[in-house]
């Protein structure tokens, strides 16, 4: 039990660190991307932006399946009525 809250502590702690530079695509739209910011153009931004967007969407998904299955868990865990002690 200790070891599976360490464990979700350390990956919650990883995944919420900010990280300053992504380089999520490939070498050609990187260069593509970069030469265009540096020409004035924002849609590198905009690119950048999207597969972040994207990146996130599984993120999301099984944080919220994460979420159905608890409440579920806790709904079975609460109709069950306790033994009386006596």
């Amino acid at each position: 039990m200790l070891v599976r809250f360490f464990f979700v502590i350390l990956a919650v702690a990883f995944v919420s660190l900010p990280f300053k530079d992504v380089q999520a695509q490939c070498a050609m739209c990187s260069l593509t991307a970069d030469s265009s910011v540096k020409n004035g153009n924002t849609q590198g931004e905009k690119l950048n932006k999207g597969i972040i967007i994207l990146l996130s969407a599984p993120y999301l998904a099984v944080g919220l399946i994460g979420f159905v299955w608890y409440k579920n868990y806790r709904k079975k865990q609460s109709s069950e009525e306790p033994e009386p002690l006596l």
